[in-house]
């Protein structure tokens, strides 16, 4: 099934039923992909499915027996400019929500959150999950409760001792491009939240995301 295409619907799917096709499917399945045939997905959940006779619907068919391979992790993050790149690849990474956090060095503030949640919906059709994440309203550093906050801490690089894993946690914290002040290390550090090493170098952003996820899903 690996080369058939698959299509993110929604919740609302059940055998037998017949759901209007969008014009960017329709083009995509039978342009693109060259055929009638594709999974659908959602709400954890897959389905066959077959373009109707007259094209404007998709005849949704079995289930499959295809278990969502997600996790409930959520990526607390600060906005960058390649937002894009960070979003889908923890996405394919299997996050279950991303919230954004406006740190003091977040330097990304007017991000197309629209756009970021079809980047998102594209990354899990391409990479066999059978759900989309959840991206949350942004909120302020300053509002988040530091002591259940786990985090990547990027003072690892200079020689601070912090565990290489973390155990259990169901949400994580990475900071933004050019990581975080010294106030929010500081806050963090007085509230016990758990930061672990990314390794001894800097990353980008994007790809501090990617390892930290596969580091808290160890």
């Amino acid at each position: 099934m690996k080369n058939i295409p698959r299509i993110f619907i929604g919740t609302e799917i059940k055998s037998g039923v017949q759901i209007p096709v969008e014009k960017d499917v329709l083009h995509y399945l039978t342009r693109v992909m060259r055929t009638d045939n594709c999974l659908v997905f959602g709400d954890c959940s897959e389905y066959r499915a077959v373009l109707s006779d007259d094209k404007k619907c998709l005849v949704i068919g079995d289930k499959t027996g295809h278990v969502d391979p997600s996790n409930d992790i959520t990526l607390m993050f600060a906005p960058i400019k390649r937002t894009d790149d960070l979003l889908s690849m923890a996405t394919q990474m299997g996050v279950g929500a991303f919230l954004p956090v406006i740190t003091k060095r977040t330097n990304a503030n007017h991000i197309n959150w629209a756009r970021m949640q079809k980047i998102v919906t594209e990354s899990a059709e391409q990479s066999n999950r059978n759900s989309v994440p959840k991206i949350l309203p942004p909120v302020k550093f300053s509002e988040l409760d530091l002591s259940q906050v786990v985090f990547a801490d990027e003072r690892a690089a200079y020689g601070v001792g912090v565990p290489r894993t973390v155990v259990g946690a169901k949400s994580v914290l990475i900071g933004p491009e050019g990581g975080f002040s010294d106030e929010e290390f500081a806050a963090l550090d007085a509230a016990g939240a758990r930061g672990f090493s990314l390794g001894k170098t800097i990353l980008r952003a994007e790809l501090a995301a990617a390892i930290a996820v596969a580091k808290v899903v160890e």
